[in-house]
């Protein structure tokens, strides 16, 4: 790979990490409600996760996808009903307080395995691929994989401390409710392109 593309990667991949989507809000949900450290293994579980997802998507995962084409919908639903419950459990969520000791953030095998039902995290990896890995040599998806491992970890790193920042605001346990349920709400609207009619062309939305 050259100098070149490797720097139009890696900026393809910053933006891509760096803007809101279902895994930014959630971190930002949880580094407000259970603050830094106890959001680390929810930060692993995308920076390891994602990347991971993206190195079999390159080796072709997706074409076990297009031999069962029902899986599509399948994959649609799963990603709704869970965004859906991922939402409700934010907009409920215990004071920091109380959460302390109920509350449980996501762990690392939950949060890497909800990058397979992400819409936003199965656009990333196919765009990534599609234009970064054209020839599908390991070579060329391990360097896709490495962009991404690197930007992966500023962006779960920025976003947490960003939701912990925040929490200092949250003081009051009436702005917390209204808080997580502003997050839950945007964690609901990234559903928009999966569910809004042509926003999509087969698959998930992208």
């Amino acid at each position: 790979m050259t100098l070149d593309l490797l720097t139009v990667l890696l900026a393809f991949a910053f933006v891509s990490a760096m803007t809101p989507g279902p895994n930014n809000l959630m971190l930002v949900a949880s580094g407000a409600n259970f603050g830094f450290r106890r959001t680390v293994p929810h930060m692993l579980g995308i920076t390891i996760g994602f990347p991971a997802m993206i190195f079999l998507v390159g080796l072709g995962v997706m074409r076990l996808f297009d031999l069962w084409p029902p899986s599509y919908v399948i994959l649609k639903v799963m990603s709704v009903a869970y965004l859906l419950y991922l939402a409700w459990k934010i907009a409920n969520a215990a004071p920091p307080q109380e959460a302390k000791a109920e509350g449980r953030p996501l762990t690392f095998l939950q949060s890497a395995a909800f990058q397979w039902v992400n819409p936003k995290a199965w656009s990333m990896a196919l765009s990534a691929i599609t234009l970064y890995a054209t020839s599908r040599d390991l070579a060329a998806i391990l360097w896709v994989v490495g962009a991404f491992f690197v930007v992966s970890f500023v962006s779960t790193t920025s976003w947490t401390v960003l939701g912990q920042q925040v929490q200092r605001f949250l003081k009051d346990p009436g702005t917390l409710r209204k808080f997580n349920i502003f997050m839950a709400v945007l964690l609901v609207a990234t559903l928009i392109p999966v569910l809004w009619p042509g926003a999509e062309q087969g698959g998930l939305a992208r």
